[in-house]
């Protein structure tokens, strides 16, 4: 689920979007039956890109077809729009749309990396994609991953979502490649460490004929960053594991299990009792209860110089690992 929300959360930075990440596990928390605390109401758009990239990676064994990649822009796209735009939703875009254009850039300013097919040719070029990706693989899967990536934002079949349906479709054929539809390792954040790159090699690759070396390279390269990457993700996942197998020993209400929830994430600055007040919507005088109790638990550590100079975090002793 951590590897999940971060894909959401960084293939939308990628295209200038912001996801909260808070909404991204708490969709996939939903969708993968896991129970959480902390989790929060989720809009339209964040629901629509997490159950895209469910699709994508748990069905990793049925055929992609049409009307699934026009399932998963029209879930990227709930309202028809695009910002302020009126957009093409569950279908190939039109010609009323004109030219497609790959462009980065302030507007007025914009540079224009690529220009895809026009409307007219997008039934014969994506049912020539759609063979080719649903045919037996002739070369390593991996390549594939990345040849498939390439292969639909050429064609950019849709007024918007093209970027990140490739990636959602190179991480489906990674799936496959590993026969497994658990991802513990995401392409998206190792992109987007690297977004002016990203684009340039697109730029370049587009430009270069039929020759696509130099973007498989750098997409080998992003797949071992996003490979190392993981090991990261995961020593995180281990150290809330910890905290919350020791907070599950004692009988937490549901303002404490938030409050921990956020200290785990991304909580910024320091946790005063005025502030767990205004996160768990309470009076101060249960603020101050609740923090005891955590205090009592030894889930809690009290720092700062004392009376409204008094902070809490996370006791030390409760993230260490246990040792046998």
């Amino acid at each position: 689920m951590e590897t999940m929300a971060l894909e959401l959360v960084k293939s939308s930075a990628i295209e200038g979007e912001t996801v909260d990440a808070v909404e991204a596990r708490s969709s996939l928390a939903k969708h993968l039956g896991l129970k959480l605390g902390g989790l929060k109401p989720v809009g339209r758009e964040v629901e629509g890109l997490a159950l895209m990239t469910l699709d994508a990676t748990r069905r990793y064994a049925e055929p992609l077809t049409r009307e699934r990649l026009w399932g998963w822009q029209a879930a990227l796209f709930p309202s028809g729009f695009s910002g302020l735009r009126k957009i093409t939703v569950g279908k190939w875009r039109g010609p009323e749309a004109g030219p497609m254009r790959v462009v980065s850039g302030p507007i007025g300013r914009e540079r224009v990396h690529y220009e895809a097919p026009a409307a007219e040719r997008l039934d014969e070029e994506m049912d020539r994609f759609l063979a080719w990706f649903n045919n037996p693989p002739t070369l390593d899967p991996v390549l594939k991953a990345g040849l498939a990536h390439f292969w639909f934002v050429a064609i950019h079949p849709f007024e918007d979502g093209n970027g990140r349906i490739a990636r959602a479709i190179a991480d489906r054929a990674l799936a496959q490649a590993d026969d497994c539809p658990d991802r513990f390792y995401g392409m998206s954040a190792s992109i987007e460490r690297e977004r002016p790159a990203y684009y340039d090699i697109l730029d370049e690759s587009q430009r270069a004929g039929l020759d696509i070396t130099s973007w498989l390279k750098w997409f080998l390269g992003c797949l071992g960053g996003a490979i190392d990457g993981a090991e990261e993700t995961l020593a995180t996942v281990k150290r809330k594991a910890r905290v919350w197998r020791k907070a599950n020993l004692h009988p937490l209400n549901e303002r404490q299990r938030l409050a921990l929830a956020r200290l785990l994430d991304d909580f910024v600055g320091k946790l005063t009792s005025g502030e767990y007040a205004k996160l768990a919507k309470c009076s101060s005088d249960t603020a101050l209860r609740d923090l005891t109790e955590l205090l009592e638990y030894g889930l809690l550590a009290r720092g700062g110089s004392g009376g409204r100079g008094v902070s809490y975090a996370l006791a030390p002793e409760v993230e260490r690992e246990e040792r046998q």
